[in-house]
């Protein structure tokens, strides 16, 4: 998987492809993507940063919601738990997965500049690591920071 999040792409389309891809794993599995989980993930595809519960509750106030904290916190839990957004430690924020119909362990790599993060997988080469030693693997993230290409360019 290369790095999602620093090239330009027609981001009309990142964002509907998005959705789709939530509506679809949502019916495989049998789980409800509700109006509110699905304009906090419609949050996270248009930013393509990180973001935290309370920015997501400023968008959903400027969207006429009056949605409390746990609102935001139980929407951004159920994407998690299925697969549809990932927690960035580093951060303490959220941000939409790209590949949400594939398992994989991501990678992100954080701007330190301007806080944009893209995904990308996580390498191979931590799995020979963990078999060598005898580890079972369960989860990986990997969060790597810098400066991304726009940013590296005004510095």
């Amino acid at each position: 998987m290369s790095p999602t999040g620093f090239s330009a792409h027609n981001h009309r389309a990142c964002i509907a492809s998005g959705l789709a891809a939530a509506d679809e794993l949502c019916a495989t599995k049998g789980v409800r993507l509700t109006p509110v989980r699905r304009r906090v993930l419609e949050i996270l595809l248009t930013e393509h940063k990180a973001i935290g519960a309370y920015d997501i509750l400023d968008h959903l106030a400027k969207d006429g919601a009056s949605a409390k904290p746990p609102t935001a916190y139980r929407a951004l839990d159920f994407l998690t738990t299925h697969g549809l957004a990932h927690k960035i430690e580093r951060l303490n924020a959220y941000i939409a997965c790209t590949s949400p119909e594939t398992r994989h362990d991501p990678a992100f790599l954080i701007c330190t500049g301007c806080d944009h993060v893209a995904e990308t997988s996580a390498p191979r080469a931590i799995e020979h690591v963990a078999r060598e030693a005898g580890f079972d693997i369960d989860t990986t993230i990997i969060e790597a920071t810098g400066l991304c290409p726009t940013c590296r360019e005004l510095a």
